[in-house]
């Protein structure tokens, strides 16, 4: 009798140490502020899906073997732009997949063997389906997370491009070029926008690049079509030398205006999402006042 539930806490703490675990593993934590300004630091290279002179770590390591072992088919579909916005290589993100299957892997054997110590057997072939479906359902779950982070950065990066594209017009009012317009007011900004938007125009200076083609291929590698349009008009203003302070201030206007519009329509969605409960609520309620009259009323019948 001891020694079996001796083994019952033991499964008990273990399976708690698993979701605990997994836990840990699905709510959003907070990224290391060092690691991330260095990463977006004007100095280092873009991240590639080729080698680097960094030794991979931990789950990089996970999803280089699985990028060499697995079938490419298997990833379904990868979202590189999101990746590329939130600068999380490939490697990682297919380690972060292999992990969390395997994790839906481990739980249910845990579960049904702790079941089984309280003497509720469970069937072998019940313990695996439900094995194989977590472990699908959780393989899918890097997916969403990187969608919805990925959304939420280009939100920052659309707000944040507004307060630039004003900079950028400033700049250009008091007579700076295009290059050192788009460079000082890169410089004004400490988020993450502003050090991502300095880093490209820095390496466009050292190779060469016209600053508008460098952020060209920024928006397009990040999906950013909002970024796309303010490098069209840079290039107007440094190819035909148009005027363009009144065109960067309208575009950030309309920027501004369109984000304000979305906050709106959400707003209003979710007032209308939280009457929902306080209907059914008022319907639960007036049940309970009712019930008893009708009860009463067919009970006498």
């Amino acid at each position: 009798m001891t020694a079996g539930l001796v083994t019952a806490l033991a499964s008990g703490a273990l399976i708690s140490f698993g979701m605990a675990l997994l836990v840990i593993r699905v709510m959003p934590t907070e990224p290391d502020l060092a690691d991330a300004l260095s990463r977006l630091a004007a100095g280092n290279p873009r991240r590639t899906l080729g080698p680097s002179n960094v030794a991979p770590k931990g789950k990089e390591r996970i999803g280089l073997w699985a990028i060499k072992s697995l079938p490419a088919g298997l990833w379904v579909r990868t979202p590189t732009r999101e990746l590329a916005v939130l600068r999380i290589s490939v490697a990682q993100f297919y380690g972060d997949k292999i992990v969390f299957a395997f994790l839906g892997l481990l739980i249910p054997p845990l579960l049904s063997l702790f079941f089984n110590l309280l003497g509720l057997g469970l069937p072998i072939s019940l313990s695996g389906a439900a094995s194989v479906s977590l472990a699908a359902v959780m393989f899918f779950v890097p997916n969403y997370n990187v969608i919805d982070d990925a959304k939420k950065a280009r939100l920052e990066f659309a707000r944040a491009l507004g307060a630039y594209i004003d900079l950028v017009a400033l700049e250009r009012n008091n007579g700076s070029g295009v290059r050192q317009a788009m460079e000082a007011a890169a410089l004004v900004g400490d988020s993450w926008v502003f050090t991502r938007l300095s880093e490209e125009l820095t390496r466009s200076r050292w190779s060469g690049q016209p600053p508008w083609d460098a952020l060209h291929t920024l928006a397009d590698e990040l999906g950013l079509p909002e970024l796309d349009d303010f490098a069209d008009i840079m290039r107007l203003s440094g190819e035909e030398g148009a005027s363009v302070y009144s065109h960067l201030r309208a575009r950030s206007a309309a920027m501004r205006t369109a984000m304000l519009n979305d906050e709106v329509a959400e707003a209003n969605a979710v007032g209308e999402r939280m009457t929902i409960p306080g209907s059914l609520l008022g319907v639960v309620f007036m049940a309970l006042l009712v019930a008893p009259s009708l009860l009463r009323m067919f009970g006498n019948t």
